[in-house]
């Protein structure tokens, strides 16, 4: 490994690659410390050092970010809207005509379906920006009841500022992803979110240490088990052969070659995980707009049943079973939903016999479509439930070992393996090309 480390920092355009890369990394992540004109950097790091957001309404929002929501920076919103846009317009090929045809269109379809991701991203940033400074008002209710200021002003014109550089900061993430991809290393908008995730981990590991070593040495046996399961399981594949027949073309003969289908056992990555959180912390987020910052005041009692029950570990007590139960559910729904849209069988059916490909032992059309579906729930059912499984271990962390932010487990530990291991595989493919030298130096 240290030697081909070595190799790729040897290989001159692939070092300037990495170097690239590694600086706008650091870019990013100094644009997480930069705060929001409006806000009080010294008094928003007060209410951070009073603050308990392990089972914060936000928290995930809050991680994708890389830490720079609570802080109130310039890169506040993080990746996060971008993803939100790219899911929604996946999910509108399915529902739109239009979006459908573009995806047929190949690479000119696919541009103009980036451009309208572009343009989702920065109205919901606006959307969300509105939202965060409207909370950051009352900072009560993002830092905890000890914090009761963070802007000076609050004027109009200060807080249209704010919505204002935290959009632009939206676009600026936005932008610097595509530079990665286009001129780095790896995928850019992955990489950025593997750069916000792994940037938590020093901290909470540290917080880990400091409370018990005996918890910490726990904590990082069982990450390890972990993530050497995420790692397989992320490997694998069920691998569905294809056979192409011989097909003559003027005086050329075409085809008469073997592939395969490769099916992944969690093709739904780590999407459902996000949908399931989205949609549970509704009511915690209903129920923050409703919480009386006041003290001594008494909060309503449906505001008391979410906190005990659909909350994720606020009160203190652990995550109630209810919203474990819940939580799991709604995760193998929509990995199942998820891949459904995302790999549609009927399709896949008509293009290889469109092209004279067919199963061994199966007919093509209709019975190929009929098999692949078959396939896909058995393959989908074991992932589904890993993924739940996976996104259970931080709760379960928490209600066993009183470990309020587990690192390694859930969406992080899924994002950092699986980013980890395609821009690994990129890298590595590059130093395959230059290893095979032509007749000419």
């Amino acid at each position: 490994m240290l030697s081909a480390f070595v190799r790729a920092f040897k290989t001159p355009d692939l070092r300037k690659k990495i170097l690239f890369t590694l600086a706008i990394m650091a870019l990013y992540r100094l644009g997480t410390h930069i705060p929001t004109p409006g806000v009080d950097y010294g008094l928003v790091q007060q209410c951070l050092n009073t603050a308990e957001l392990s089972g914060n309404v936000l928290g995930m929002v809050n991680l994708f970010s890389g830490g720079a929501m609570v802080q109130l920076s310039v890169f506040a919103l993080g990746i996060m809207p971008y993803i939100t846009a790219a899911i929604i317009v996946q999910l509108l090929t399915v529902v739109i005509p239009r979006f459908e045809q573009l995806k047929k269109e190949g690479q000119a379809g696919q541009t103009k379906m980036t451009q309208y991701t572009r343009y989702l991203t920065i109205g919901l940033a606006v959307l969300q920006a509105s939202t965060l400074v409207t909370i950051a008002r009352e900072p009560a209710r993002l830092f905890g009841a000890a914090c009761t200021s963070v802007m000076p002003d609050e004027g109009i014109w200060t807080l249209s500022l704010m919505v204002l550089t935290m959009t632009a900061g939206t676009g600026l993430i936005m932008w610097l992803g595509e530079l990665i991809t286009e001129k780095g290393v790896g995928n850019g908008m992955s990489l950025l979110i593997f750069i916000s995730i792994a940037a938590g981990f020093p901290a909470a590991l540290g917080a880990i240490y400091q409370s018990s070593v005996t918890t910490f040495v726990l904590v990082m046996l069982l990450g390890l088990v972990i993530m050497t399961l995420v790692v397989y399981v992320e490997q694998c594949q069920r691998r569905i052969p294809v056979q192409y027949a011989k097909r003559m073309i003027g005086r050329r003969q075409y085809g008469g070659t073997s592939t395969y289908i490769p099916l992944k056992l969690n093709m739904a990555n780590v999407i459902p995980i996000i949908f399931a959180s989205s949609i549970l912390m509704l009511p915690s987020l209903l129920a923050n707009f409703n919480r009386p910052t006041e003290a001594g005041a008494t909060a309503p009692g449906w505001v008391t049943f979410i906190d005990r029950f659909l909350s994720m570990g606020a009160t203190g007590s652990g995550t109630h079973w209810l919203y474990m139960i819940l939580y799991a559910a709604m995760i193998i729904f929509f990995c199942f939903f998820y891949t459904s849209v995302t790999f549609n069988p009927t399709e896949v059916a008509d293009n290889m016999k469109r092209y004279g490909g067919f199963i061994p032992g199966i007919r093509a059309g209709r019975p190929t479509a009929e098999y692949l579906e078959y396939v896909i729930n058995r393959i989908t059912t074991p992932g589904a439930l890993y993924l739940a499984g996976l996104a259970l271990i931080p709760l379960i962390a928490f209600n066993v070992m009183g470990v309020a932010n587990f690192p390694l487990g859930g969406a992080s530990i899924l994002i950092i393996v699986g980013v980890g291991l395609q821009t690994v595989k990129q890298i590595e493919s590059q130093l395959q090309q230059h290893d095979y030298e032509g007749f000419l130096r």
